[in-house]
């Protein structure tokens, strides 16, 4: 029983037979995907953003930080979304934990940074903000990150060393055995990981899954474009979601999309909720 604790997750128990024999089925989170699409109308999203922004100085808040915060409230109120499959069980995460992945410059050759935070569902969209915009100017800085030292470190080793240090841990990881100061920081555990590629002028598409870590989800933003609609001409984007089909099933899972879609839609409305946390 000992071997069922983990530093990031807690074992569920009230899971039935059907889902309980689901990862001794299907063992890898790719060979349990499922793909989700969503166009999002930005109507009033887009309005709701420039008022926001009107009287902010230096960055303004995109998009991408509405996503992020309608991402969290739908995973506080769909908690059953924030669970992964490891070593054929099913876990309900400690806390709700977004990755995310930004280059450093709009260059060919700029590099990639990945960030990981902690966010609390309590926490308001202008707060939200504030954390996002730290953590992208960190990122983007010359400061070498965690990932990056241990990386650095690995990849030091003959091939041969690394592929075998590679697979100890996922041995380690299956087990449970991964102490909390080696997942906390990796990017690779957490609740959902977002790529945005309308930052890049890039269409939304579906990723795989990473089968090292524990991310059941991954949301990939596109570009905003003009569609033709009975009404008018409309700005909309499309979000493209790859989710492991074991952690739940697809009503649950469907409903906590639909919750992000109608935050997105209307983002006024959803900040004025009984409960939800102002915007400033």
């Amino acid at each position: 029983m000992a071997l069922l604790q983990r530093p990031d997750g807690s074992p569920v128990r009230d899971v039935p037979p059907t889902r309980r024999i689901m990862p001794f089925l299907m063992r890898t989170r790719n060979e349990s995907v499922v793909y989700f699409e969503q166009e999002v109308d930005l109507t009033r999203t887009l309005l709701f953003l420039d008022e926001f922004n009107a009287d902010r100085d230096g960055k303004k808040a995109t998009l991408f930080h509405l996503f992020l915060w309608a991402a969290v409230q739908a995973l506080a109120a769909r908690p059953r979304l924030n669970r992964f499959v490891m070593g054929g069980r099913l876990y309900q995460r400690d806390g709700i934990w977004i990755s995310y992945s930004a280059k450093k410059a709009l260059a060919d050759h700029a590099p990639i940074v990945v960030i990981k935070r902690r966010f609390d569902p309590a926490t308001s969209f202008g707060d939200l903000v504030e954390q996002v915009q730290a953590d992208v100017s960190e990122g983007k800085s010359d400061r070498e990150s965690h990932v990056d030292r241990e990386l650095k470190l690995f990849l030091a080793m003959p091939g041969w060393l690394l592929a075998l240090g590679v697979r100890l841990l996922r041995w380690a990881d299956e087990f449970s055995l991964l102490p909390a100061s080696f997942i906390r920081p990796d990017p690779l555990y957490a609740s959902l990981f977002v790529a945005n590629l309308g930052s890049v002028r890039l269409d939304s598409a579906y990723h795989h899954l990473y089968e090292y870590g524990t991310i059941p989800l991954f949301a990939v933003i596109g570009r905003k474009k003009s569609v033709l609609a009975a009404d008018g001409e409309r700005t909309v984007c499309s979000i493209k979601y790859s989710l492991d089909e074991r952690v739940e099933d697809g009503l649950y899972c469907a409903a906590a999309l639909d919750l992000v879609k109608r935050v997105l839609e209307d983002p006024a409305e959803a900040t004025r909720a009984p409960g939800s946390p102002a915007t400033a």
